[in-house]
């Protein structure tokens, strides 16, 4: 008998493979045939409780009245940072809520729609871990690095700047630098799991770049109001650069195998959860992804580090301070003294006293800030200011040529982007960030300079 059959029987969806394995069961061992095996799965159906002790049909018993008595799990509240967030995104959230290990949820200020959870999500789990709340770009991330450039030299060494931004970086989808670099991640062990093994070579050719959407690769002046001895920068202003990017192709391989392995095991009752579905870290499946996912940090954590590593050698400038963090992730922490799995779909981690990298536009500026460890929001802030319009939108309505003069007006000269990407997409920065006041503490201030994006239309790897 095939499911379509069985259905027709009655067999919920959820016990389907069960009844297979007892048919082929009463078939090889008990010799039943044809109106037999009909007819008993029948009974099953109707009578579940007589057969939980046959010796064929006695997992199907029991997994027929487990389902019977399933009640699904009331979703969990959230709390919201903002006020300019759509309803999509806040349906999405409202969905993950729903997912039935889930502990602990969070929308941040720059929230908008995405793809199962929305973008400035968090949501916490026991015990499991979904792909799709990580997303396709894993580890997606900023970095900051100080430079010892006095910040006159924006101006006065502009074409110096431009080369070094244009010869150490590369965009675009499939990019890659003409020699290919070198990182002490492509010495880790990229064979844990099969997707990570066939992805190395992939991996190794994007190694130092920046793929699609709206990663970047900027100059500008930081400005610290006061010293901070964890950056250990005395008050003043300084030449920085800052990179937005992720683990490129080799990380949405990763999110695309393991998230079609957890949809092919999610039961059929929570089939409209289907861009959550999970994975148990118990799991074979889940361990693999736990796995890849954190060689994927690495790895989009080495990006970053050649990105800075050949600009600043270009420029002919040191390093000499920085901040980093990813957003896109899943981390193991312990809230309300339960070891939770907390997933931030484009949240920035915002412990007590963890530094971290906000970002507005190309036209507005971003923060070094340092978290507030706020409980309600799971030590989480916003990654950035957040979409206000579609690309399409954007598309439909700008054109970048004037859009470019006009930020030149303004002391911003953008060597590439596209019209998806322009400073009126996205919400007011300084909106966002009074919003979540009580979330982090303001640091620093970079004020964009130089900006460079892709600007060859393909598709958003964000």
């Amino acid at each position: 008998m095939n499911s379509r059959q069985l259905k027709k029987l009655g067999v919920p969806d959820d016990c389907v493979k069960s009844a297979i394995m007892a048919i082929q069961a009463a078939t090889k061992v008990g010799g039943l045939k044809g109106k037999q095996i009909k007819q008993a799965i029948q009974n099953v159906v109707d009578r579940p409780e007589d057969f939980t002790d046959d010796d064929h049909f006695g997992q199907f018993a029991q997994d027929v009245i487990a389902d019977r008595e399933f009640v699904r799990p009331e979703p969990i509240d959230y709390r919201t940072w903002g006020s300019e967030i759509d309803k999509a995104a806040h349906g999405q959230m409202k969905q993950a809520c729903c997912v039935p290990m889930a502990a602990g949820a969070a929308l941040m200020p720059d929230a908008h729609v995405g793809y199962g959870l929305p973008i400035g999500g968090v949501l916490a789990l026991e015990g499991a871990v979904i792909p799709y709340a990580v997303g396709v770009d894993i580890a997606c991330r900023m970095k900051l690095s100080v430079l010892d450039m006095p910040p006159s030299t924006l101006d006065d060494k502009f074409n110096l700047y431009r080369e070094a931004l244009e010869g150490g970086t590369r965009f675009g989808i499939g990019s890659a630098h003409e020699t290919p670099q070198d990182h002490a991640v492509m010495d880790e062990d990229w064979s844990v799991t099969k997707i990570t093994r066939e992805k190395k070579d992939l991996a190794w050719s994007q190694l130092g770049t920046s793929g699609s959407g709206n990663h970047f690769a900027e100059f500008g002046v930081l400005d610290l109001p006061e010293r901070d001895d964890e950056l250990g920068l005395d008050a003043g202003q300084y030449v920085a650069i800052m990179s937005h990017s992720g683990s490129r192709g080799p990380g949405a391989a990763v999110c695309h195998t393991y998230s079609g392995i957890a949809r092919a095991q999610l039961p059929a009752k929570y089939e409209d959860l289907a861009y959550l579905s999970w994975l148990s870290l118990d799991s074979e499946s889940g361990q693999e992804y736990w796995a890849a996912m954190n060689l994927m940090g690495d790895y989009a954590a080495a990006n970053h580090d050649v990105i800075h590593r050949l600009v600043s050698k270009l420029l002919g400038a040191q390093i000499i301070a920085g901040v980093e963090n990813h957003h896109n992730f899943a981390w193991k922490e312990v809230h309300g003294g339960r070891e939770l799995i907390v997933h931030r779909k484009g949240a920035t981690p915002a412990g007590e006293d963890v530094l971290g990298v906000i970002p507005g536009s190309m036209a507005s500026p971003a923060f070094v800030v340092r978290g507030r460890g706020n409980a309600e929001s799971l030590n989480s802030a916003s990654h950035g200011a957040g979409r206000r319009m579609s690309r399409k939108k954007a598309k439909d309505k700008y054109r970048w040529k004037a859009v470019q003069k006009d930020l030149e007006k303004k002391g911003v000269r953008v060597l590439s982007a596209g019209a998806d990407e322009v400073p009126g997409v996205y919400k007011d920065i300084e909106d966002v960030m009074q919003e979540q006041a009580d979330l982090v503490e303001i640091v620093a201030r970079f004020d964009p300079k130089i900006v460079k994006m892709c600007d060859d239309g393909s598709k958003a790897e964000d």
